[in-house]
């Protein structure tokens, strides 16, 4: 199943590093995303986007919230006023994020 049947997300950006918290909709459904969208497949999902040399992704666990938040470096290719992506704060990758493929 697609990540976007159990959760929405919400981005932030700060120079070239995005945030992007993914939200489970039910409470009883966060467990699977805690176990299944781990910091190695968020950044192997937006390798192709990513400076190589970039620090690595983190994922902060906000069991309260029922929420996963990912810090992910290099991503922006400079931020918003360095950047010639269409799309330099990033608000895209919520949504790209929620195409991955997961077992429920």
């Amino acid at each position: 199943m697609r990540l976007q049947q159990l959760a929405h997300t919400r981005t932030g950006d700060k120079g070239d590093t995005s945030n992007i918290s993914l939200i489970a909709y039910r409470p009883e459904d966060f467990a699977v995303l805690e176990r299944e969208v781990t910091a190695q497949k968020v950044a192997d999902w937006f390798a192709h986007l990513r400076d190589a040399d970039a620090q690595p992704v983190q994922r902060h666990v906000l069991a309260q919230l029922h929420a996963l938040n990912f810090v992910l470096p290099g991503l922006l290719r400079g931020g918003v006023t360095r950047s010639l992506a269409l799309d330099a704060h990033g608000k895209c990758l919520g949504a790209a994020l929620l195409r991955m493929e997961i077992q429920r």
